[in-house]
């Protein structure tokens, strides 16, 4: 199996990063740093109060992100109001640019919910080549968008910082491939982590366990954030 990954990304826009095989013992329901998951270096601050920010980065171009979208979709809709769901379009080359603009295009537009699958569907089972300002003009018209008003909110100063700050939040946390999940910004697990450990197992099977991590992972940050802290000590007279 092979996941995205920069190198690869700058040089032909192809998908790699192979999985190995590792001897090491993991459970994605008892996830172990460094091997289930990655722990940041330096957290991330978040704005999603007292709910557990998880935050997908993700390539509207990469086959993986497209076969994880439907799980990743389920899986979220189960979570309710106990985390604040983001995804941020990454851009490992200054070609990816045009569809970061378009998802925040999307955004703006309130059209993610009808929109986002339509996407990756155009690009992976359609064929379509959605990674230029005109091809992706052509395809929001073709799906019934006001192109006016599509053109002004993609060339707009907002878009354009959003795209940015995406640029900035993939550096900060250091995404080297796609799709990641970053959780209450200070913990990192994909497929291609996970993976590792699994060895040589279906999509659907390595998608589950990934999820099972997040959900770990969200259990244990639900806690830390729960834990009562400890009073102060009382100054010796």
């Amino acid at each position: 199996m092979r996941f995205l990954q920069r190198a690869v990304a700058i040089v032909g826009l192809s998908l790699t990063l192979g999985f190995v095989a590792a001897s090491a013992s993991a459970s994605p329901a008892a996830p172990v740093a460094g091997t289930d998951y990655k722990i940041l270096d330096t957290a991330q601050p978040t704005d999603s109060g007292k709910k557990i920010e998880v935050t997908e980065f993700f390539w509207y171009s990469c086959p993986h992100c497209f076969a994880l979208e439907p799980e990743l979709e389920q899986w979220v809709a189960k979570q309710g109001d106990k985390i604040d769901f983001k995804r941020v379009p990454i851009s490992f080359d200054p070609r990816f640019l045009p569809q970061q603009k378009l998802y925040y295009t999307l955004e703006v537009m309130g059209q993610v919910p009808g929109m986002h699958k339509k996407v990756f569907d155009a690009i992976h089972v359609q064929h379509q080549r959605l990674d230029t300002d005109a091809t992706i003009l052509d395809f929001a018209v073709k799906q019934g968008l006001n192109k006016a008003k599509f053109t002004e909110v993609y060339n707009s100063f907002g878009v354009q910082s959003k795209a940015m700050r995406a640029t900035q939040l993939q550096n900060a946390y250091k995404i080297d491939g796609v799709p990641m999940i970053a959780i209450d910004g200070r913990f990192l697990t994909a497929p291609s982590i996970v993976g590792t450990a699994m060895g040589n197992v279906s999509e659907p099977v390595l998608f589950a366990a990934t999820l099972q991590v997040v959900d770990s992972l969200i259990a244990k940050a639900t806690a830390e954030k729960n834990k009562t802290p400890a009073p102060p000590a009382q100054a010796k007279k």
